[in-house]
């Protein structure tokens, strides 16, 4: 992904997860959508039209956001620090940001410029079709791994590895991107872990997130459009490497147990 969660899969449909969120936090379900940042792009940065407000794919993308903004307020405050909510940005075909000019290709994608997470729905059926990772609970992966990036942004990680790689080899630096990017899955992971104490998550959500983790790990994808696998061009890392570190997240729901740079193995 650009910079990709979990809730709600098989058995539990948005309407559903919104009636339980709001029944345990004390919150109106329409409030839940009102708190959460949400952006639709001004005419001009998105030229194919954007998804309408009302839009049911939208409001549960807000829901996720929302959900993952309360966990992550808790666990910076544990820390002694404060979180800063990311802004979502929903786009359809292509969307200016502080990043530059990006289209629906390459797939949802945080900014650490301007602190925003843009997401073009079509991903979400595209995720269902191409990858065969159907599912609410994949969908929420994939937004919890872009607000992973935005932690790391807000911890400084983002821009020692943006130093570091402007040093580095291609080789070095497709290194160091690969467990930024497990980082972010396993931060998704600890999202996901608090999400099911919460009793949002069952087993079949879990295996969602997973599935949706592997098939989008370099390997797999290299294998899809080119028939062959180059380890060294890794830039996200293989399925096996990206379900483990989401699933070690998913397990701990401990930040502290996401430190990919300094693993000896992945």
């Amino acid at each position: 992904m650009g910079g990709g969660a979990m809730i709600g899969g098989g058995g539990i449909g948005m309407i559903i997860l919104v009636l339980i969120i709001s029944f345990i936090t004390g919150t109106n379900p329409l409030e839940l959508l009102q708190q959460t940042d949400v952006v639709i792009p001004s005419e001009g940065t998105a030229p194919t039209g954007t998804p309408p407000a009302d839009d049911p794919q939208a409001q549960f993308v807000a829901v996720v956001l929302g959900d993952t903004e309360d966990t992550w307020r808790r666990i910076f405050s544990q820390g002694g620090s404060r979180y800063e909510d990311p802004v979502l940005v929903l786009f359809d075909g292509s969307v200016r940001s502080a990043c530059g000019m990006a289209s629906s290709a390459v797939g949802p994608f945080y900014c650490p410029a301007d602190h925003k997470l843009y997401l073009d729905l079509s991903f979400f059926r595209e995720l269902a079709q191409r990858f065969g990772a159907p599912g609410q609970f994949a969908q929420a992966y994939v937004i919890a791994h872009e607000v992973g990036h935005h932690i790391q942004t807000l911890l400084g990680i983002s821009s020692q590895v943006n130093q570091a790689r402007s040093r580095a080899s291609e080789a070095e630096g497709n290194a160091l991107s690969v467990r930024q990017e497990l980082q972010a899955d396993c931060y998704a992971g600890v999202w996901g872990h608090h999400a099911g104490r919460r009793n949002l998550l069952d087993e079949g959500d879990v295996e969602d997130g997973l599935r949706a983790a592997a098939a989008i790990g370099d390997d797999r994808l290299q294998k899809q459009s080119q028939g062959y696998v180059v380890p060294e061009s890794f830039t996200h890392g293989s399925a096996a490497q990206r379900q483990q570190w989401l699933l070690r997240g998913l397990k701990t729901g401990d930040i502290n147990q996401c430190d990919t740079f300094n693993a000896g193995s992945l």
